[in-house]
């Protein structure tokens, strides 16, 4: 619905193709681009297929491999997120991760072309971080981006995942898209249909160009290395903390 011409390219050329992160190049609003998504599937047989949407290192190796080529040709680049995290079965954590997730960090805050990310669903931990160090990140009004899922923060920190111990994990992740806009890790909320986002893609979609054209407008005009420094001072400027041990040392 936002792009023409997609042409999915496959393959890590390492391992195997993840069918969990889909990307190709395709045209939006007539000017090549490269596009990446995360894709959970609509079906049990899909959702199977596709890992339920959680990428193992293939997947962001793809990834990588799609946005170097990017750069490379001055393709801005542009992600869906939508995903629970990345795969944490033992094949996933054998073939190294973690490593292939930091290495996304590390890469995309250097590419000097656009990068436009858009959390239209799920944006758990790492495993959405590793496509979205972005110039512009824009959330769906009932999307939720978060270092980890309310499932996750509640096993680890009470032990048990349930009704209780996951909405109090929710609530303290500040993780809807309101919270995330106030606290500076995303740059705009857009409203969804009535009813949801769901219940009418097209409207959607609609809604996602509109704000994707004019990102793109903006960050076209601005030079790469500024493009870099900007990214990088984004990112620098997101959290806040305080040492009370330190200040209380210092004042001693």
């Amino acid at each position: 619905m936002l792009f023409d011409d997609f042409q999915e390219l496959h393959g890590d050329r390492l391992f195997m193709d993840d069918e969990s992160t889909v990307g190709g190049t395709a045209f939006f609003e007539g000017r090549p681009v490269m596009v990446i998504g995360q894709q959970k599937g609509r079906d049990t047989k899909e959702n199977l297929r596709r890992n339920f949407g959680c990428p193992n290192p293939e997947g962001y190796r793809k990834a990588l491999r799609l946005m170097k080529m990017a750069s490379t040709f001055g393709l801005p680049i542009i992600t869906l997120v939508d995903t629970p995290g990345a795969f944490p079965g033992i094949g996933s954590e054998e073939r190294h991760v973690a490593e292939a997730i930091a290495v996304n960090l590390r890469e995309m805050s250097q590419f000097g072309v656009p990068i436009i990310t858009f959390v239209i669903g799920e944006g758990g931990s790492g495993g959405a971080l590793g496509i979205a160090v972005a110039d512009r990140i824009g959330m769906l009004q009932h999307a939720w981006y978060s270092v980890i899922s309310p499932e996750g923060c509640a096993a680890i920190l009470w032990k048990e995942s349930n009704e209780q111990t996951n909405n109090r994990a929710a609530d303290c992740l500040a993780l809807t898209a309101t919270r995330n806009l106030e606290n500076g890790l995303i740059d705009e909320v857009i409203p969804e249909p009535l009813g949801g986002a769901h219940r009418d893609p097209r409207k959607t979609a609609d809604l996602l160009q509109n704000w994707i054209v004019d990102r793109l407008r903006d960050l076209s005009r601005v030079n790469p290395e500024t493009l870099v420094r900007q990214r990088f001072e984004k990112f620098r400027r997101m959290g806040a903390f305080r040492d009370e041990l330190a200040t209380a040392t210092a004042g001693a």
